[in-house]
């Protein structure tokens, strides 16, 4: 593993988002998932990790 996070790679990130989402922290899932698809050049790829890990604040809901 490399120190400088510069140097991480999309799979890296989709990588640490797979161990997030396993571990039951969604939200963090989700933000690795974002820089995975930020720094993937195929439209379509990056649709679909975000996709994989959706943005759970947008779907919350509150209540009284």
């Amino acid at each position: 593993m490399t120190s400088d996070p510069a140097d991480l790679t999309a799979a890296d990130y989709l990588d640490g988002a797979r161990e997030m989402s396993a571990a039951n922290r969604p939200y963090l899932a989700h933000l690795l998932a974002e820089e995975a698809a930020r720094r993937t050049p195929d439209p379509a790829t990056a649709a679909g990790i975000r996709a994989s890990f959706p943005d759970l604040t947008t779907a919350r809901k509150e209540s009284d």
